[in-house]
């Protein structure tokens, strides 16, 4: 099963994430999503699963949960917007991942046996950070494999 995972949109869905999702099974947007037509586009590429985050106070994106749990392939997925808001222990909790984003840095690390992935901003660059999504992938035998896919040149 391959996830597509994004972060960060602002507002803007890049032209470069459909073909970059392309044949996902599922999107997991990790908030910040600025606003709600960008869900209902990337569900024309495979069903989403959205959370809201720290810029999404107005309109049908402020509705979002803050935190979500996903079950795929009897794994369970840990969604969050800002890491630095995490107040339970993953490891303890059975989770095979924690999804964040907020900090546009794509990121993805190994702790305690639990998957710490962030894939970075696929909205305005920030900075000199790089445009990205990332892909996760879960293997046959359950092993959790994360991709970051730059869109634009970094």
């Amino acid at each position: 099963m391959r996830i597509g995972v994004i972060s960060d949109t602002h507002g803007l869905l890049r032209p470069e994430v459909a073909p970059a999702l392309a044949g996902v099974d599922r999107i997991l947007h990790l908030g910040d999503v600025g606003q709600a037509s960008i869900l209902k586009d990337l569900g024309k590429i495979a069903p989403v699963t959205a959370i809201r985050g720290n810029i999404d106070r107005e309109g049908p994106c402020s509705k979002l949960p803050e935190t979500d749990v996903v079950l795929v392939e009897g794994r369970y997925v840990y969604m969050l917007h800002d890491l630095h808001t995490l107040h339970l222990d993953p490891a303890a909790a059975k989770f095979a991942a924690v999804l964040s984003g907020h900090t546009h840095v794509p990121k993805s690390f190994l702790h305690k046996g639990v998957l710490y992935f962030n894939p970075g901003s696929c909205g305005p660059r920030r900075f000199e950070l790089p445009v990205t999504v990332g892909l996760l992938t879960i293997e046959k035998d359950g092993e959790l494999k994360a991709e970051i896919v730059p869109l634009a040149p970094a």
